[in-house]
């Protein structure tokens, strides 16, 4: 943090050091910065606008399957969470405990939201009594805390903001379409929206959810060849409504427990997108969630007055002429040269960067800087408005096509350990393997290759019996292994 702060204009090479790149670009953007509490962040506007257009997109999908949002509280007591040992016993350590209120000690201990299932299911106890009274489908916009030792701005921090959806079913086959269904939406925002393959599959049983009868995530593939899960999705089974004692009358009269999932995407997801497409000279934001998706920096000069006037006129016109949907700023501020606009905006990641002159003028045009790839062209002023959705969309595409390309390039396919190994050798990938799901062989992939783990068992591709990685018994998942964050 120190280091970022001395230069503020010091971004530290990818190839030099991909970490400490990641750390200076948020820091110089002004995504975020450290808060005084330790472990926790202030996100700041324009990494909140980033958010609040990634939360608009996720939470069009969840009202467009029939969800409804609610809120609940902050505050959970220790009873609560008691009632199903799997699940508090995998969160114990990241729970934050109030223990005072009003200089009194409280009778009983309150966590600090690691996550919601207890409470919801507390509520609802009380609230389903028939099957008519399901399905429920809800999901809360909220923050959540999870006392963490090592932390990175974004990717992990003790709180964060997050949706955490939650449903009830009447069958144990409803419940897992509706897991389905909520790990495509986030596979719909992470590729139409955050421009970023992923890989979807189910978690190995010591990676699940606790409580959980199994869980399914998306993981990306980040520029430097890491992953990152992007986004998960619980069966819950009857393991928390038969703990909480939530119970229905089903269509015979018989008195049956329903069947749960929860689902959820936090601020992490920011993470992935910077670091997936970022650069040296920092973002490079996906049109559909970029703050900011065009910037027009015109070009005034005190000695040519009537150059500038007609620069402010095509300024005014382009801003007039502006179709619906695209967000536009045009940088106004005095005292600062050209060229540091230039970079302000490129730092910040804008897609496309509109410079106005009163030389292209005389040509009837204006010059556009695409951020991805640098290239630059000159568009009729006249037509260079009308052309902006076209040129955003473009953007959007090609930062998709050029993600899904690095993966390609770092995707291997092994059949043992010692393969395994040298998939690793020189650079972090993606490696598919045969995997028969023993937690024995589990260790040993762990061990064979530091750091990397199970991601997911891909949901797209099947062993067919093809003898595991690590024992060479018959298998029929496909493990995605490789080192994330």
């Amino acid at each position: 943090m120190s280091a970022a702060r001395a230069d503020p204009k010091a971004i530290t090479p990818q190839s030099k050091d991909f970490d400490r790149w990641y750390v200076d670009t948020v820091l110089r953007a002004e995504l975020a910065d450290y808060a005084p509490v330790k472990g926790c962040m202030v996100i700041r506007p324009y990494g909140f606008a980033l958010w609040e257009n990634i939360q608009g997109a996720l939470d069009g999908m969840i009202k467009r399957t029939g969800h409804e949002n609610m809120y609940f509280p902050l505050l959970i007591p220790e009873s609560y969470l008691k009632k199903e040992a799997e699940h508090v016993e995998g969160f114990d350590p990241q729970v934050a405990w109030v223990t005072q209120g009003g200089g009194k000690t409280l009778d009983e201990r309150l966590a600090i939201r690691p996550t919601s299932e207890t409470i919801i299911c507390s509520m609802y106890k009380d609230w389903i009594h028939s099957w008519r009274d399901l399905p429920v489908k809800i999901n809360q916009w909220v923050n959540v805390y999870r006392w963490e030792k090592r932390t990175r701005l974004f990717l992990r921090t003790a709180e964060f903001l997050w949706q955490e959806g939650h449903t009830f079913h009447e069958t144990d086959e409803q419940a897992a379409e509706e897991v389905d269904t909520m790990l495509g939406c986030y596979r719909e925002l992470a590729e139409d929206w955050l421009a970023l393959p992923v890989i979807a599959g189910r978690k190995t049983e010591s990676e699940k959810f606790p409580g959980a009868r199994y869980t399914l995530s998306i993981e990306g593939m980040m520029a430097d060849g890491w992953a990152l899960q992007s986004g998960t999705s619980h069966h819950l089974a009857q393991n928390f409504s038969r703990a909480y004692g939530i119970s229905f009358s089903d269509r015979s009269n018989q008195e049956q427990h329903p069947h749960q999932t929860s689902w959820g995407l936090s601020t992490r997801v920011i993470g992935a997108v910077i670091m997936a497409h970022g650069d040296d000279a920092g973002l490079v934001l996906p049109p559909r969630v970029a703050p900011v998706q065009v910037v027009v920096v015109p070009i005034v000069r005190s000695n040519d007055p009537d150059g500038s006037a007609l620069v402010e006129q095509a300024v005014a016109r382009i801003v007039d002429e502006l179709p619906e949907g695209v967000r536009l700023r045009v940088d106004n501020r005095e005292g600062i040269r050209p060229g540091e606009k230039y970079a302000h905006w490129e730092l910040r990641g804008v897609p496309l960067r509109l410079v106005v002159g009163a030389q292209d003028l005389a040509a009837r045009q204006v010059t556009v800087v695409h951020r991805v790839g640098g290239t630059e062209e000159k568009l009729p002023v006249e037509h260079v408005a009308a052309r902006l959705p076209q040129l955003l969309e473009s953007a959007q595409a090609t930062l998709f096509e050029r993600a899904k390309t690095l993966l390609a390039e770092r995707s291997i396919d092994v059949a043992t350990l010692d393969e395994l190994i040298e998939a690793f050798r020189e650079r972090p990938v993606f490696v598919s393997a045969p995997f028969c799901e023993r937690g024995a062989c589990e260790t040993r992939i762990k061990e064979a290759v530091h750091a990397a783990t199970v991601r997911n068992l891909r949901s797209d591709r099947r062993a067919d019996g093809a003898p595991c990685l690590a024992c060479g018994e018959p298998a029929d998942a496909v493990a995605l292994i490789a080192r994330a964050y």
